[in-house]
């Protein structure tokens, strides 16, 4: 609409320009060469216009004659850049497609046409990888990394060829170069931190996260910065104890539910004797994450206390989170050592139904402190090997008995508390018999249903199991040797029965059952986690 406004408005003024000119009549004289030209304005300007069309159609035809070959050749390059195009994009669908000799056909089809094209080394060194020619993905991606257009691209291809062959001085020189080249990419930076946190070299490792800092989610920035800063302050810890309470309080506030930091923080606080300070940062930390490194910090916050100063401090730790595992065990050691056993019998007394073995190990600990019953501390510690495991210490399937800021897969800060991944899926049989055999009867046999695994996070539930009872085969005078191995052996019974709530129950083998000495060597892959609580 607009255009034909303006259309109307250019032939009207048109128009009146003509108008115009027709009103005021006059006459134009030229006298060149001895002839003498006389007509009107109208005329005039008329011959005018067409004497400059004449000439721009005429400089026209002539710059078209000179730049003719030009155009022709330009013509011609561009006909070949297209077929390149499309050799390309053929060979990067059957890359894509897995038809490995279309692709190398393109490939080679690609680099005639389109040789300088950045895509055409690209589709050359995909084939190359495909078809497994290390030696000549390598070298296009050495030719992608001497130009400026592709240097990114060309280094990270020759970082991944160099991993691939386990070449970790050449894969470390690349990602430095490309992490100068361009910080803020995350794959070179990502490389850089792993290599420097795997050599154990704090220092390099925060000054290669300050470089990716603007890659990263600010809350993905401050956890690992102050797990360096951990890993740091621990390596500091006895040779500069002054720097290594600098760098460990620069970490809780960045991240206050490290537990590593806040643990650290409290202890280096205490011997400054900053109590109050090391106090507030213990609560902030256990009100987000209760944890036993976090209570022994706080136990022993203020040096030189009494035993029962130290109760009254976990006590009033241990209200600020109620009903709290960890709270509980914290506030039943610290009454043992007190000599409290009524308080750490009625600190740990939720827990004892259902105990873990931390709570198995402290109850055989209270009772061996306080009566010296060795039997009942057998009977414990035979419970405890039994109970549900705690929280340890946990990366990649490996288990730690303290914290470390990297995996042995190289991840930073990968290691979790956690129920260990052993204990995922075990599962052993339960066998529930309603009378005991009497001394006269015969023995018998009952068949064990085993029950499904439990979930790790939660105690076990007794499930339902059916019992057949059936008599015995009567015993005949001598047996083959080999009979008498393969014969499946009776499972022996467990007799419920009515307990105290500190009692170790019928697991303890109060009835017949043969409690095995702590020191056996544990049969299991759960009974070797155990050694981590003694």
């Amino acid at each position: 609409m607009i255009r034909i406004i303006l259309f109307l408005v250019s032939l009207a003024l048109i128009a009146f320009g003509f108008a115009w000119m027709a009103d005021r009549p006059g006459a134009v004289a030229v006298t060149w060469l001895g002839y003498r030209i006389e007509t009107s304005i109208t005329v005039a300007v008329l011959v005018l216009i067409v004497l400059v069309i004449v000439a721009i159609l005429l400089w026209a035809i002539l710059r078209g004659i000179w730049r003719s070959p030009q155009q022709v050749s330009l013509f011609f390059r561009h006909r070949r850049a297209m077929k390149g195009y499309v050799a390309i994009s053929r060979g990067l669908i059957a890359i894509g497609a897995g038809d490995l000799k279309l692709a190398r056909k393109s490939a080679d089809e690609a680099a005639r046409l389109s040789a300088a094209d950045p895509l055409a080394l690209l589709l050359k060194a995909q084939s190359a990888q495909m078809a497994g020619d290390r030696a000549g993905a390598e070298r296009a991606f050495r030719e992608m990394s001497l130009r400026d257009d592709t240097k990114l691209l060309g280094l990270r291809g020759l970082y991944v060829e160099a991993q691939r062959r386990d070449d970790a001085p050449a894969a470390r020189r690349l990602a430095e170069e490309a992490a100068k080249a361009a910080p803020a990419l995350a794959w070179a930076g990502q490389a850089v931190l792993d290599d420097r946190c795997a050599a154990t070299d704090w220092a390099g490792a925060l000054d290669a996260l300050d470089r990716m800092k603007h890659g990263l989610a600010k809350d993905e920035y401050r956890r690992k910065r102050a797990v360096l800063l951990t890993a740091r302050a621990q390596a500091l810890d006895e040779i500069d104890r002054d720097h290594a309470r600098k760098l460990i309080l620069e970490a809780v506030k960045l991240a206050p539910d490290l537990v590593p930091a806040a643990a650290m923080a409290g202890r280096r606080l205490a011997e400054a004797g900053k109590q109050r300070k090391a106090t507030k940062i213990l609560e902030a930390a256990w009100k987000i994450s209760p944890h036993p490194d976090i209570a022994e910090a706080y136990a022993n916050v203020r040096f030189g206390d009494s035993a029962r100063d130290r109760l009254a401090r976990m006590q009033k730790l241990a209200d600020k989170m109620p009903g709290q595992l960890e709270g509980a065990l914290a506030l039943a050691r610290a009454a043992l050592d007190a000599r409290e056993f009524a308080a750490a019998r009625q600190a740990l007394a939720p827990y004892v139904s259902t105990p873990t073995r931390r709570v198995a190990t402290l109850m055989a600990e209270i009772e061996e402190a306080e009566h010296g019953d060795t039997g009942r501390v057998r009977e414990w510690m035979a419970r405890a090997m039994r109970a549900t495991g705690d929280p340890v210490w946990t990366a990649d399937g490996v288990v730690s008995d303290r914290w470390l800021p990297v995996t042995p897969n190289g991840r930073l800060d990968g290691f979790q508390w956690r129920l260990p991944l052993a204990e995922i899926g075990f599962s052993r049989p339960v066998v529930e018999v309603i009378q005991p055999p009497a001394a006269t009867e015969r023995p018998v046999e009952a068949e064990v249903v085993e029950a499904s695994p439990a979930p790790a996070a939660k105690p076990e539930a007794k499930p339902e199991t059916k019992v057949e009872e059936k008599p015995a085969p009567a015993r005949k005078a001598a047996k083959p040797a080999a009979q008498a191995e393969n014969k499946p052996k009776p499972a022996e019974p467990v007799i419920p029965l009515v307990h105290a709530p500190d009692d170790p129950g019928p697991d303890g083998g109060l009835d017949g059952e043969p409690v095995p000495e702590p020191s056996a060597p544990p049969r299991h892959g759960w009974q070797r986690i155990r050694q981590l609580f003694r």
